[in-house]
């Protein structure tokens, strides 16, 4: 499945913050600073929580389609991550689930639920909120979740990227990396993806890797009264080939949650398959 968009792979930079700059931009506290929400549309409001080294603009194939069918979209950069500040301790999920919490609460209007969308580590951070939103929460849908407890970490395959690389090496390494973790289709990495991995990468501080590597997600299921419905594409690399079992744990704690799996899509399944995912969450949030 092609996933290259010929205008962003013309000028990424300038694809992205032409989509950014039809957003309104909010800020919530966290930490000695603030947190960053972008927001578009009107209507019910859904709030995606995005992935480990993110940024809101792993939505940047989902958020404007979203507004167009109807919902307001509340984007966030996570505690530490984009350009939001560093949540400051404890660094657990608990901990920056309170500040994604209270920004909820002063985003949303009291008497409105809130459909609320994680990928990968965003589900972890996501589940807690969902426990803190209770009857406000009207669904939690997961995507490529974490929260499963340690996991084998892919170590052959990733090329770490530090400062003593030069750009082109720099550039060899993301697009490295995306292939092997985030797209399952080489030919879906091009300069888009490349682009927003160095630049989330770059702005990164939050380490989310030992917070995806909990139960913290299994633990909060049990306990999160709103429909659950889980994503995953079938060739993503995080579950190790762990899906079946990944599953099999969330319907113990969750017997009643939705699961759907897209074949021949990796984990970013909202970019590799923008078209498949906006028609599944749309039909689970209309």
């Amino acid at each position: 499945m092609q996933a290259l968009i010929t205008e962003a792979e013309a000028d990424p930079e300038g694809w992205l913050n032409d989509i950014v700059s039809r957003a309104e931009h909010k800020e919530t506290l966290c930490g000695d600073g603030n947190m960053v929400w972008h927001i578009w549309g009107k209507g019910p409001p859904v709030v995606l929580l995005h992935g480990g080294h993110g940024a809101w603009n792993h939505w940047c194939r989902n958020v404007e389609q979203l507004a167009a069918s109807g919902f307001q979209v509340i984007a966030a950069d996570l505690p530490g991550l984009g350009m939001s500040y560093d949540p400051g301790p404890p660094y657990t999920a608990d901990g920056i689930a309170k500040i994604v919490y209270y920004g909820i609460t002063r985003l949303v209007h009291e008497n409105d639920a809130v459909h609320l969308v994680g990928f990968s580590f965003g589900s972890v951070i996501g589940a807690v909120v969902a426990e803190m939103l209770e009857s406000r929460l009207a669904s939690f849908n997961v995507v490529g979740a974490a929260g499963f407890g340690p996991r084998e970490r892919i170590r052959d395959s990733m090329v770490r990227i530090h400062g003593g690389l030069s750009q082109e090496e720099k550039l060899v390494a993301a697009k490295n990396n995306m292939e092997w973790l985030m797209l399952a289709d080489p030919k879906n990495v091009g300069k888009l993806a490349t682009f927003m991995q160095l630049q989330n990468s770059g702005r990164a501080r939050t380490l989310s890797r030992p917070i995806s590597m909990t139960l913290r997600l299994l633990e909060a299921l049990p306990n999160i009264l709103a429909p659950l419905n889980a994503l995953w594409g079938e060739l993503d690399r995080t579950t190790m080939g762990s899906l079946e079992s990944r599953i099999t744990m969330l319907k113990e704690e969750r017997p009643d949650a939705n699961v759907n799996v897209f074949d021949g899509i990796g984990h970013w399944t909202q970019f590799e398959a923008a078209d498949r995912f906006n028609d599944w969450i749309i039909d689970k949030i209309a």
